[in-house]
C-alpha cells in the first residue's frame, strides 16, 4: 500500500470505523489501495464555508459533500439553535435544487433536524433558492437550508444556511456555528428520523411567494406594453422552471417563449458547458431562439434561480448580453425613478452593493439622494445591511456576479422577482420606442461611462489552492505602484483592514469584516480588485474604468477607448 501521511491516515481511519456505512468504508479502502491522489484530495482538509455557504465535489471524505459532512453540519446547527433559542419550539425550512443527490441529501438533513426534535418544513420537490429565503420568514422558522451548488459543475453540491431574517449566515453566528460543527465527532450525529417532525410543503408556499414577487417586481406598466413584450426565457435545466413562467404569467406577460431543450431540470446540464449565466455560451440557445421569434429580451437563470443573465438588442438590433453591473444599474435606476415619482425618497433610503461591483452604484445613489452601502462580496452582507438598519427603507441591491434583490421580502439575490423587473424595464422602454440598451447609454451620458470586466483564473485541487494563496501573498508583498501609466493613489487591503492613501501617505481602518481582497485605485479613476473565489477554485480580477460620455453618438468610440484601457491594464498585470 502507498505511504499515507500520518495526519491524513488519522482522518481516514476515523472513516473506517462502524460509525460509517460499509459502502463508504469499502470505497475508502479502494482509494487507499488504488488511488492515493484522490484519497488525499478527499481527506486533506475539512470542507469549509465560503461566501455562498459550503460547496464541494460529492464523494466520500472530509473534503467532500456527503451524508456525513452534511449530517455533521446539521447536528452542529441543531445544537447551536438549542442554545440560542432555549425556550422556543424550533422550526427549519429545507429546499433543494436539481443537482444529483440533492433530494436524497435534503432528506438526510431533514432526518437529522427531526431526530433532534426540530420541526422541519421540507419542500416536496425542487424549488428556487429565493423561495426558501422567503419561506424562512413566512413560516417563522429559526433557520433554513438549501441544498445547491449554484452554477458550479455537475459533480458539485452544496449547503447554504439561512437565519431567522431570511438572510444567509453572517457574524457572529457563522463562526459560532462552525466552532460547534468542528467540535463534534461523527458518531454524535443523530441520523434516525422522527417522521412526525417532518412536514412536506409546496403549492401553498409557492402561491404566496409568487404573489409577493408580482407585488414587488411589477410597476405601472400597461397591460398592452406587457403583452407586446416578446420574451425568451431559459431555466438552464434548473429550478426556475417551477416558478418564473407562472410569475410572468400572473404579472400579465403572455408572450413568453421557453427554450424547451433546457426546460427539464437535469443535474448533468446536458446542453451547456456551464449553467452559469455569466458565461455567454450558457445563453446561446436562448439567443438563437430569440433570433427566430424576434425576441426583445432574453433571460436565463442559474440552477438554483438566484442569478440571472439578460440579453437585449443593441444599437444595431443585435442581441447582446449585459454584464452583471449593467443589469444592476438598469434595475437600480428604474427602482429609484419609481420611488422618486411616488415621492417616497426622503433621505432615509439605501441601496446595497459590494466592494467588487461597479462604483457607478454610488454615483447613482448620490444623484437620487439615497445612500449606497457597500459590503463584502456575497448577498448575505446586503441582507445584513437590512437587518442592521431596520429604520431605513431598502430599495434594492445587487452585485456584479449577476445577482439582484428587489425590496426586502426576500433576503438573498432573487432571479424570480428580478426577471419580472427586467421585463418591466424592457416593456416600458419598448412602449416609448426605445430599448434597455439605449436606456443604459442614457445613464452613462447622465452619470459617467463606467466599464467593467472580470477575469477569472481557475486553479483546481491542493496545488491550485496553494497557487492562489501565493498569488495573493505576492500581490501584498509586491504591491502595484502604477497601472497602464497611471499612478496607484489608494490601496484597500480587506484582510489587514487597512486603507492606504498614497498621496497623503496616510492609513485608516476598514470597518467591515476581514476578507482576502486587495483593491487598487489609480489616478485616472481605474479600480482593480483581486479576490480568491469563496465557492470555486478560482482567483478573480475585477477591472473598472470610467470616463465622461458627452453624447449618445459618442458611445461606440468611447466604449472602445475604455475597452482598450482595460486591455492595457490586463497586459500590464500580465493577465492576457
Amino acid at each position: 500500500m502507498t505511504h499515507i501521511e500520518p495526519q491524513l491516515l488519522e482522518r481516514v481511519n476515523t472513516w473506517l470505523t462502524p460509525t460509517f456505512d460499509q459502502e463508504t468504508q469499502n470505497h475508502i479502502k479502494d482509494l487507499m489501495a488504488n488511488n492515493p491522489t484522490d484519497l488525499k484530495e478527499s481527506f486533506y482538509k475539512n470542507l469549509e464555508f465560503g461566501t455562498g455557504g459550503m460547496r464541494g465535489i460529492m464523494g466520500i471524505g472530509t473534503n467532500r459533500i456527503n451524508k456525513y459532512t452534511l449530517g455533521k453540519n446539521t447536528q452542529g446547527l441543531s445544537n447551536y439553535m438549542k442554545t440560542q433559542f432555549p425556550s422556543e419550539p424550533l422550526k427549519v425550512a429545507i429546499a433543494y435544487d436539481c443537482r444529483h443527490n440533492s433530494k436524497t441529501l435534503a432528506k438526510v438533513v431533514a432526518d437529522v433536524f427531526s431526530a433532534n426534535g426540530i420541526q422541519v418544513y421540507l419542500f416536496e420537490d425542487l424549488r428556487a433558492t429565493p423561495e426558501l429565503s422567503f419561506a424562512v420568514k413566512h413560516l417563522n422558522c429559526h433557520c433554513g437550508i438549501v441544498l445547491t451548488a449554484s452554477h458550479n459543475p455537475p459533480e458539485y453540491n452544496g449547503y447554504k444556511v439561512y437565519w431567522q431574517d431570511g438572510g444567509q449566515l453572517v457574524p457572529p453566528e457563522d463562526a459560532e456555528i462552525i466552532t460547534e460543527i468542528n467540535r463534534l465527532a461523527y458518531n454524535e450525529i443523530k441520523f434516525e428520523a422522527n417522521d412526525d417532525k417532518i412536514e412536506y410543503i409546496g403549492k401553498a408556499v409557492d402561491d404566496v411567494f409568487i404573489t409577493e414577487s408580482v407585488k414587488n417586481g411589477s410597476f405601472d406598466t400597461s397591460s398592452e406594453a406587457r403583452e407586446n413584450l416578446n420574451i425568451v426565457f431559459t431555466s438552464l435545466h434548473g429550478t426556475s422552471i417551477t416558478v418564473v413562467p407562472e410569475t410572468l404569467e400572473r404579472a400579465g406577460y403572455t408572450n413568453v417563449h421557453l427554450v424547451e431543450e433546457q426546460r427539464e431540470p437535469n443535474g448533468n446540464f446536458p446542453t451547456v458547458v456551464s449553467p452559469n449565466p455569466e458565461e455567454p455560451e450558457a445563453l446561446r440557445m436562448a439567443i438563437e431562439l430569440a433570433a427566430k421569434v424576434d425576441g426583445d429580451i432574453v433571460i436565463g437563470t442559474d440552477p438554483d434561480c438566484d442569478r440571472l443573465g439578460v440579453a437585449v438588442r443593441n444599437l444595431e438590433n443585435h442581441l447582446v448580453i449585459l454584464n452583471g453591473n449593467q443589469t444592476m444599474l438598469l434595475m437600480t435606476d428604474f427602482l429609484l425613478k419609481q420611488w422618486k415619482n411616488s415621492n417616497k425618497i426622503n433621505g432615509n433610503q439605501f441601496l446595497g452593493s459590494t466592494i467588487v461591483s461597479t462604483p457607478m452604484m454610488s454615483v447613482l445613489a448620490e444623484a437620487y439622494n439615497v445612500e449606497c452601502k457597500i459590503g463584502l462580496t456575497g448577498f448575505k452582507w446586503i441582507a445584513k445591511m437590512i437587518k442592521d438598519f431596520p429604520t431605513m427603507d431598502f430599495i434594492g441591491g445587487g452585485e456584479e456576479s449577476f445577482g439582484f434583490m428587489v425590496g426586502d421580502f426576500v433576503r438573498d439575490k432573487d432571479a424570480v422577482t428580478s426577471t419580472l423587473l427586467a421585463c418591466e424595464i424592457a416593456a416600458q422602454a419598448k412602449a416609448k420606442n426605445t430599448t434597455m440598451y439605449e436606456t443604459l447609454i442614457d445613464l452613462y451620458v447622465a452619470h459617467g461611462f463606467y466599464k467593467e470586466r472580470l477575469v477569472s483564473i481557475t486553479k483546481k485541487g491542493i496545488e491550485g489552492a496553494s497557487d492562489i494563496k501565493q498569488m495573493m501573498i505576492d500581490a501584498r508583498e509586491n504591491p502595484l505602484t502604477s497601472l497602464n501609466g497611471s499612478k496607484v493613489v489608494r490601496v484597500e487591503d480587506y484582510q489587514l483592514s487597512i486603507v492606504k492613501d498614497l498621496i497623503n501617505e496616510k492609513s485608516s481602518k476598514i470597518d467591515i469584516p476581514k476578507s482576502n481582497v486587495l483593491i487598487y485605485y489609480t489616478e485616472d479613476g481605474s479600480k482593480i480588485a483581486l479576490r480568491p473565489s469563496g465557492t470555486e477554485p478560482k482567483i478573480k480580477f475585477y477591472i473598472s474604468v470610467n470616463t465622461k460620455l458627452d453624447t449618445v453618438a459618442a458611445f461606440k468610440t468611447t466604449e472602445q477607448l475604455l475597452e482598450n484601457r482595460i486591455d492595457d491594464i490586463l497586459k500590464d498585470m500580465k493577465l492576457n
